[in-house]
């Protein structure tokens, strides 16, 4: 992307933003709320078009693009947004599958909500989450953390090129969200894909990301290799005093 602007009204929610992410690179946004960072993940993913500047995603410009090139975008492109976007009603092995949407016929996906499809893949990918044993529970009766889990093996059957992850581990304990920075890193680390993850836990992003960008009132204020940051650096940019 180049000269990025979004802006509401008369604000501007990002403002001038340059920023590439190479094949196989792993990159944290970080900053502190309303600094801009879900707003750029929702101009990656198409649904928010910008008000000036360009955007490639995967190839092609998001923006410009209209019903199948788009869901073929989208097929490629997995996205864990801060509310999860799961339906409560439905169970667990309906919203996994739902990672499976852009790649099924419309016919297929009715289909599945009668007669699941799929079941053995949808159970390896929560059982890689820690939820083997609630593929056919309600998930409205799972807790918070369960219900960010299901997100993360929705994400899974989908097999994604990249991904988009919006505070993917805000409400799992510390080994839960080492697990699922390493599960959002895959594709990166093993297919030549990319992920760009928001993150309000710096050691996080010292730990599981190649590079680090600090979004500071809309505007890329830092843009570091994580191997040149430390845990002081980044709590230095969030303001954090000790």
């Amino acid at each position: 992307m180049a000269g990025l602007e979004v802006r509401y009204g008369t604000s501007p929610a990002l403002a001038g933003i340059d920023l590439e992410v190479a094949a196989g690179e792993r990159v944290a946004v970080v900053g502190a709320s309303g600094a801009g960072k879900s707003t750029l993940l929702n101009v990656l993913n198409g649904t928010v078009v910008p008000t000036a500047g360009t955007v490639e995603v995967l190839g092609r410009d998001p923006s410009a693009l209209r019903g199948r090139e788009l869901r073929q975008v989208r097929a490629r492109t997995g996205t864990v947004h801060q509310h999860l976007e799961l339906t409560g009603a439905l169970r667990v092995v309906h919203n996994v599958n739902a990672g499976r949407l852009g790649s099924w016929s419309a016919a297929r996906a009715a289909w599945s909500l009668l007669r699941p499809q799929g079941v053995p893949e949808v159970r390896a990918a929560l059982d890689r989450v820690g939820l083997a044993d609630r593929v056919f529970e309600r998930t409205d009766r799972l807790s918070g953390g369960q219900r960010q889990r299901v997100a993360l093996a929705r994400l899974l059957v989908q097999r994604p090129d990249l991904v988009l992850a919006d505070e993917p581990a805000s409400a799992l304990d510390p080994a839960l969200a080492d697990l699922a920075l390493e599960l959002l890193g895959e594709p990166a680390r093993s297919r030549g894909g990319a992920l760009l993850v928001c993150l309000h836990d710096p050691a996080l992003a010292l730990r599981h990301c190649d590079r680090v960008v600090g979004l500071l009132d809309g505007r890329v204020a830092l843009d570091a290799p994580a191997t040149s940051l430390t845990l002081a650096d980044l709590e230095r940019f969030y303001g954090v005093v000790r």
